[in-house]
């Protein structure tokens, strides 16, 4: 009698094994990862040094990787890159920090009772889609040109987005948990605070670490009321003057700070959810 072959270990077909790029739902081995990201990275860079090196577009409106390099060492030569970055660190961590503490308890709420989904989701959807800038004109004649305008327009940009993905969030807590919650003679804030809140730690986390991204594209029109400084507004001087190579200059330490953001978020939801991962 012919002896019956073990089963395979790994639960990947063939086909995915020999190609891991094509893996489906699958993790691929650590090389090919930092393989693509270095792809990723590289390959724009590249491309962009090529087209300034040809002459085929002038520097006036795409200025070469070095001339950028030189722009952001004489905007830190002259303190002018540190404190913009730093007014506009503190206006979106400002706007979207007041975003998530009003959000986070309302989106809970929504989630759990479809009561409270019923009273506020019709009316947070329709300012979802009002867009921030928009709002503008007003908080200059409500809160006047100084810092509170350009935190609102932040908070605004963020706070209902945060608030119907949260809810989101919460709607899907397994019936299961909530039921048992009940049965060992939980009450509805205990189900709410030991439940659900911890169940959704994680989609909240990953929800900010989404929405973080529109504070900052916002922190660019928000830094135009009136702004003396930020990176918003030294991309706006640099355009008055065709300073092409500091708004290149502006755009990378956008790029890198999100890139930080990103990553800190990633490690965080890491760090102190690691049971969610598995």
């Amino acid at each position: 009698m012919t002896p019956t072959p073990p089963a395979s270990s790994s639960p990947l077909p063939t086909l995915d094994r020999d190609r891991p790029f094509w893996r489906l739902a699958e993790d691929i081995p650590l090389a090919l990862t930092w393989k693509l990201m270095a792809i990723s990275t590289f390959t724009p860079l590249l491309l962009w040094w090529l087209l300034s090196a040809s002459n085929w577009i002038s520097d006036k409106f795409l200025p070469s990787p070095i001339d950028v390099v030189q722009a952001l060492i004489t905007l830190w030569d002259r303190g002018l890159l540190l404190q913009d970055t730093q007014a506009s660190i503190v206006r979106v961590t400002l706007g979207f920090l007041l975003a998530a503490i009003v959000a986070t308890p309302i989106g809970i709420l929504m989630g759990a009772f479809a009561s409270i989904r019923a009273l506020l989701e019709p009316a947070i959807g329709i300012l979802r889609y009002m867009p921030a800038p928009a709002f503008v004109p007003l908080l200059i004649i409500y809160l006047g040109i100084d810092e509170a305008p350009k935190i609102a327009l932040i908070f605004i940009g963020t706070v209902f987005f945060n608030t119907l993905m949260i809810m989101d969030a919460g709607k899907f807590v397994p019936k299961a948990l909530i039921e048992t919650a009940y049965t060992l003679g939980g009450s509805r804030w205990q189900i709410l605070s030991q439940v659900i809140w911890p169940y959704i730690i994680p989609n909240v986390l990953d929800i900010f670490r989404v929405n973080m991204a529109a504070s900052w594209n916002l922190v660019v029109v928000a830094e135009l009321i009136a702004a003396s400084e930020g990176l918003g507004k030294r991309i706006e001087l640099a355009r008055k003057f065709l300073n092409t190579d500091e708004i290149f200059a502006c755009l990378i330490v956008l790029g890198l700070i999100g890139f930080v953001i990103d990553l800190s978020f990633r490690i965080l939801i890491r760090k102190t959810c690691a049971w969610s991962l598995e």
